[in-house]
């Protein structure tokens, strides 16, 4: 299994826009992307099917990683390296059962110690804090303490990510504090060089 660190960008199909996530996917992988996660909350089951097969070939071609959010049965269909889950996603246990034990489970933890606590009883193999400020894309999340990110670090085995409003400019404090994954969105897929934004984040890992 690759390590679970550096730059994970999330393939957000609502916030990119489904036309372009692949040609915008292609350019951040290019620009040496490691982990990239597929979200899509708008779409037919068709039509992610399409696209998560598309992003399978792509992230296969730059030995990258690709995890799927939420959908483990859609994981599973294109031999995704796993998936993420969020509080109201497939039980960790479940999506265990159905993966089998060689795929990657990550869960979001929010702004609580002890929801990642229960993800790593439930054998997650990362879990996510955030959101660590401001986001333009989920702008009413719950505001995660960057001392989650230290007590984390102290207590468990495992790789931790930060999300949420995280710029170049504010990535390092997080870093710092014991985050190994900084999860970003419309900062790269959005920017108006993602090449050249995916770049200012690897400066700093």
């Amino acid at each position: 299994m690759q390590k679970l660190q550096g730059l994970y960008a999330i393939a957000d199909a609502d916030c990119i826009g489904t036309d372009k996530i692949i040609s915008k996917t292609k350019e951040v992988l290019a620009a040496g992307v490691k982990v990239i996660q597929y979200r899509d909350k708008v779409n037919t089951r068709d039509h992610r099917y399409k696209n998560a097969a598309a992003l399978r070939r792509l992230t296969n071609n730059y030995k990258c990683l690709l995890l799927i959010n939420d959908d483990v049965q859609l994981a599973k269909s294109i031999d995704a390296d796993g998936v993420h889950l969020g509080k109201n996603d497939a039980s960790i246990k479940q999506a265990r059962k159905q993966l089998g034990k060689n795929k990657i489970i990550g869960a979001s933890c929010y702004a609580k110690f002890e929801n990642a606590r229960t993800a790593i009883n439930a054998s997650a193999d990362y879990i996510a804090f955030g959101s660590f400020y401001p986001s333009a894309t989920k702008p009413d999340a719950p505001r995660a303490k960057i001392e989650l990110l230290t007590q984390a670090k102290q207590e468990f085995n495992i790789p931790i990510c930060a999300i949420g409003g995280i710029t170049p400019k504010n990535a390092t404090n997080l870093l710092t504090a014991g985050a190994d994954m900084i999860a970003v969105i419309s900062a790269v897929f959005n920017a108006s060089s993602p090449k050249q934004a995916v770049q200012e984040y690897l400066l700093l890992m």
